[in-house]
């Protein structure tokens, strides 16, 4: 039987390839799981144990805390080992993390440091296993198709985003928060049993005189000596700052200003997946035709909107749509912003160097963001919600008009080729082992 016209994947079309359908597929799954971590967490601690703003800044700085810590270790050590079963074994830890809110939940045994345990262990899962999922991505997609797969990978997430929060907050609302992230646990096990089936090539060369302290320093030199990269790590550190502030106190604005249940909090963040889906159609569109640099400025500028937005917004009927208006907001500036973030840095980096730049980069860019979610519970507890959105919308409008002035960004109308793997690879011996 034919598929009808609609139905019909276009020719060249990347889920045609049996390898990219398995890992997009992998992807919708865990997105649906991680909607109910989303809410169930932060609504966890912010309903069921009454946290403070700077509990709340505290707990997503311990999320961060691994990145800054084990980042750079984890690269060397990625572009050392076959990175598929790592991103296997990092969606069974989330799992079981996950698993364990509910049983301390019965046992009797939650409050907050269990909840901060637990961030830390998902922040060092993610750490690994986020950097190795972006890496595996490149083993599957051709470099030229990087843009396009990363528009198709955020729109395998906004289906979850705009029936997960829904369903996340309906069974919030009957079985609890702590029991409804059984649900993500089991999601996120079918994600990795999808992702065990794919079959992919990974180059790997033996290079017996590999040293961990100087392949360390080569990839970090590699980031800070590209100035491209450098340019980019800059300002989405700044951008993580912004966004890790606003995301510490939206939960507690919505419950406590707003006066939201959890059910309908669940239905404003359904915004997100609108704001995905436009973010992906779109964005790839705009990257075509202004280029990845100019996209990626409107991405931060998008974002900055919401969050100076809401900050303003009453607390009533005007303020719910405004929330909801934000989410839809973040997630378009979002996907515009990682789209391209993710496929330049991808672009210009040798393939024997993707785990050290995908970890360095990573570490570069959320240097600051404990220090924003720390700001943000501060300035949310001292100076009210508002200041914690103020500061957050207001900075990362700085941040557009700042990166619209810098010509590498602004003039940035394709992705640039990889360097070769020579011109890095050999300098390992000019650095001093560690």
């Amino acid at each position: 039987m034919r598929l009808p016209a609609l139905l019909r994947l276009p020719d060249g079309d990347l889920l045609r390839d049996p390898a990219y359908r398995r890992l997009w597929t992998s992807i919708l799954t865990a997105s649906f799981g991680n909607q109910v971590m989303l809410l169930a967490l932060p609504l966890t601690a912010a309903v069921l144990l009454q946290a403070s703003p700077t509990q709340m800044g505290l707990l997503t700085t311990v999320e961060l805390l691994p990145f800054i810590l084990f980042s750079l270790p984890s690269g060397v050590w990625l572009d050392r080992v076959r990175k598929l079963p790592v991103y296997v074994v990092g969606e069974l830890a989330v799992a079981l993390a996950a698993l364990s809110v509910p049983l301390a939940w019965w046992m009797g045994w939650l409050a907050m440091p269990w909840l901060y345990a637990v961030g830390f262990v998902m922040g060092l899962v993610h750490t690994v296993s986020g950097s190795a999922s972006q890496i595996v991505l490149t083993q599957v997609v051709a470099r030229e198709r990087l843009v396009e797969a990363h528009a198709k990978n955020a729109l395998a997430g906004s289906g979850a985003e705009v029936l997960g929060p829904g369903l996340a907050g309906a069974l919030i609302k009957v079985f609890g928060a702590p029991l409804a992230l059984v649900v993500n646990a089991l999601l996120l096990i079918g994600s990795a049993l999808i992702l065990r089936g794919i079959r992919i090539h990974e180059r790997r060369e033996p290079r017996p005189q590999a040293h961990f302290g100087r392949d360390l320093m080569v990839g970090l030199r590699f980031c800070v000596g590209n100035r491209l990269l450098l340019t980019l790590g800059l300002l989405m550190a700044v951008w993580q700052m912004c966004h890790h502030a606003a995301i510490t106190v939206q939960i507690l604005f919505a419950t406590r200003t707003l006066g939201l249940s959890e059910q309908a909090i669940g239905l404003c963040y359904m915004g997100m997946g609108v704001g995905t889906i436009s973010g992906s159609v779109f964005g790839r569109r705009i990257s075509q035709r202004l280029g990845p640099g100019p996209c990626l400025v409107i991405g931060y500028a998008v974002t900055a909107l919401g969050w100076v937005m809401l900050a303003l917004a009453p607390a009533n009927a005007w303020g719910v749509a405004a929330f909801a208006l934000m989410l839809m907001m973040f997630t378009t500036g979002a996907v515009f912003i990682f789209i391209n973030f993710l496929a330049l840095r991808q672009a210009v980096t040798p393939e024997p160097l993707l785990g050290r730049m995908t970890a360095t980069m990573r570490w570069l860019t959320l240097l600051a963001a404990g220090p924003g979610a720390l700001l943000g519970g501060w300035l949310g507890e001292h100076l009210g919600l508002r200041a914690a959105l103020a500061f957050a919308g207001g900075t990362a409008v700085l941040l557009a008009l700042v990166a619209w002035r810098v010509p590498m960004i602004r003039q940035l109308r394709r992705l640039p080729e990889a360097e070769r793997d020579t011109d890095w690879l050999g300098l390992e011996a000019d650095v001093r082992p560690m």
